[in-house]
C-alpha cells in the first residue's frame, strides 16, 4: 500500500492507504476527504477534485497532460502545484505524497 497524506482547507490531515493503479481521486472519495467533489467520476471532464501537490513531490507526480489543463482552466485559485486528483495514479514512487485541497472547487 502507498500511504496519502489530504490536507483539507482547514488544516486537518487525513492519512489514507492507497492501492496502486487507484487515483489519488478515488482514494479521497473512498475516505471522505472533504472539498473533493469529483462530479465526473473522473473522466477528466470537471475541476472538481483539484488539488495542490506538495512541492517536495512536484516531480514525482509530474506534469498535467493538455486535457487536464484544459480542465484546469475551471479550478479555483489555480497554482503552478496544481492538479486534477482523478490523474494522478498512485504508485510506490509516490508512497507519503502530500497534497492540500483547496478553499472550494471550480
Amino acid at each position: 500500500m502507498t500511504k496519502l497524506t489530504f490536507i483539507a482547507f482547514d488544516g486537518t490531515r487525513f492519512d489514507v492507504d492507497a492501492e496502486n493503479g487507484s487515483t489519488v481521486m478515488e482514494n479521497a472519495i473512498r475516505n471522505a476527504v472533504p472539498g473533493i467533489e469529483a462530479e465526473c467520476g473522473g473522466a477528466c471532464a470537471c475541476a472538481t477534485c483539484h488539488v495542490y501537490v506538495d512541492e517536495a513531490w512536484t516531480g514525482a507526480v509530474g506534469e498535467p497532460e493538455a486535457m487536464e489543463e484544459d480542465m484546469l482552466d475551471f479550478a479555483y485559485e489555480v497554482r503552478p502545484t496544481s492538479r486534477l486528483s482523478c490523474q494522478i495514479k498512485v504508485r510506490d514512487e509516490l508512497d507519503g505524497l502530500v497534497v492540500s485541497v483547496p478553499e472550494r472547487q471550480g
